[in-house]
């Protein structure tokens, strides 16, 4: 990695630790600083790969009177600084991101270690767009939105202890669960990019993150990117190319940052030019319709080594109910395509526990990435139970994908499938990691959780599945608790399109 030395550099030597990192945002506090704290609640290689937090600690530092500093989950167990030492405790405000499901338990054991009166806690994230209720009970606001160009007015409303627009309080949020009110969304514009980043060492490797769109112009039907972060947008060509020749004083390698780059109306042209200016280029995410032979050779040509595809199901029948939008001859073309570029390695994503997936449909799976070894690629496998998120228009459906008087029968069955795909594939010396159905059923539950069940996090996964695994089963069409933010869609048309996706799967909607 190229680096200038503007900025401060970090190297530790200590187990759990950052080895190296370059921050040319860093900002020293002086007396009378409002004290900022940005916590991530999981890896540091994750939390340092997010352009939303890399966006937040920058506006921070960029204010007069306001300093930054970093928390993760793996560096001083969340509980110091990354910048400084300090403890969470001694901050005026504290930013929370919560990206993923099982990270609320952290949060909440975090937050509960926390004195009474400060720091000032708010949370935002994904799992905030998608519900925040279960984290009621530990923060004083919630941000439903993308904060993007708002952090200013965030601190300043907070400090005041006033709430506004999509800054709102934790009891207005119950209470808004409850009366129907609604919150809107707050979208941010992408006419402007970060010139700065930190760099460290992320799931994309020492990279400048060069976010290309945000949104997804799909339709996938258990995928609540398309829904909390629509409509789909995307940053100009222009503004990516100079914003990266801009990075190559930092950095020799650029990930690109989209739900599915290649989707990017000058996806070509962007990474041709990218390879052009010395980069080594990590798409994050690409679909398998979007990989031509020209494509193809630009993959290899940017340095990669192995490529993704996510069928999510080895049938036809499972797809169209995911509204997946490929074929099997779509997925076996994109993996000949990668395999006559020049590049051997493919890893495939799929899930179980679809509505109306039935055992055949489960060999499914290992028909089609048996199919895609014989084309002579090395092939590794990630599979996971489909979790129907808030939103999305699977969220009506049980978890497992069947109607069951005892919801935690649906687990037993997801484990003896899991086990079946995990010894047929092992005999086709396929390597598979196969996730477990517990995880999954809890993260389902948490989505779909209360208030209530926010206090019982404490408890633990455990405790929190035998008590509210009654939220396994499939949803009614009553209004749901979550639906009080607001992301521009209506509950009938995401009632409709599940009745029309349970004709597909051949399951009847009581």
């Amino acid at each position: 990695m190229k680096r200038t030395r503007a900025g401060r550099e970090r190297q530790t030597g200590q187990a759990g630790q950052i080895e190296v990192e370059h921050n040319p945002l860093f900002k020293r506090w002086k007396k009378g600083d409002v004290r900022v704290a940005l916590v991530y609640p999981n890896a540091y290689a994750g939390g340092i790969s997010n352009v939303g937090l890399q966006q937040i600690y920058a506006e921070v530092n960029s204010i007069e009177g306001f300093v930054c500093e970093r928390f993760y989950g793996d560096v001083f167990n969340c509980e110091r600084s990354v910048e400084t030492g300090s403890y969470l405790r001694d901050f005026d405000i504290a930013l929370f991101s919560v990206q993923f499901e099982e990270d609320i338990f952290r949060v909440a054991r975090i937050v509960s270690s926390l004195p009474a009166e400060r720091p000032v806690r708010i949370a935002g994230g994904p799992c905030i767009l998608e519900n925040p209720l279960p984290l009621v009970p530990y923060f004083d606001y919630f941000y439903v939105g993308e904060i993007d160009g708002d952090v200013k007015r965030v601190l300043e409303v907070a400090l005041s202890g006033g709430e506004e627009g999509c800054l709102i309080s934790s009891k207005s949020a119950e209470g808004m669960a409850e009366s129907g009110e609604k919150v809107r969304v707050r979208k941010a514009e992408l006419r402007e990019h970060l010139r700065k980043e930190i760099i460290g060492k992320g799931v994309y490797g020492e990279s400048f993150l060069l976010e290309v769109g945000r949104g997804c112009r799909r339709s996938c039907s258990f995928c609540v990117v398309r829904q909390i972060y629509r409509p789909c947008r995307w940053r100009e060509l222009s503004l990516l190319l100079e914003v990266a020749e801009e990075a190559r004083r930092d950095v020799d390698r650029i990930a690109l940052i989209s739900p599915s780059v290649t989707d990017h109306p000058d996806a070509k042209e962007l990474i041709s030019e990218l390879v052009d200016m010395g980069f080594e280029v990590s798409p994050s995410s690409m679909r398998a319709d979007t990989i031509d032979e020209e494509m193809a050779e630009l993959l290899v040509r940017c340095g990669q080594r192995s490529v993704t595809i996510a069928p999510e199901a080895g049938s036809e029948k499972l797809r169209r109910v995911l509204r997946k939008g490929i074929s099997r001859e779509v997925v076996l073309r994109s993996a000949e395509l990668v395999r006559n570029a020049g590049i051997r390695k493919v890893k495939m994503y799929y899930m179980t526990g679809i509505p109306g997936e039935s055992e055949e449909d489960v060999r499914e799976i290992v028909r089609l990435t048996e199919e895609i070894k014989s084309l002579g690629l090395r092939v590794s496998v990630s599979i996971n139970p489909l979790v129907p998120k808030p939103h999305t228009p699977l969220q009506f459906a049980p978890f497992g994908g069947f109607v069951a008087s005892d919801p935690v029968k649906a687990i037993r069955i997801l484990r003896k499938r899991s086990r079946f795909l995990e010894k047929e594939l092992r005999k086709a010396g396929i390597r598979a990691s196969v996730e477990s159905p517990e995880d999954f059923a809890v993260q389902t539950i948490v989505s779909r959780g209360g208030v209530e069940l926010g206090r019982h996090l404490p408890a633990g996964k455990r405790e929190v599945l035998r008590k509210f695994s009654h939220l396994l089963g499939e949803l009614g069409f009553e209004r749901q608790p979550w639906e009080f933010i607001d992301h521009g869609y209506s509950f009938e048309r995401l009632r409709r399109e599940y009745e029309r996706l349970m004709d597909v799967a051949g399951v009847c909607v009581v």
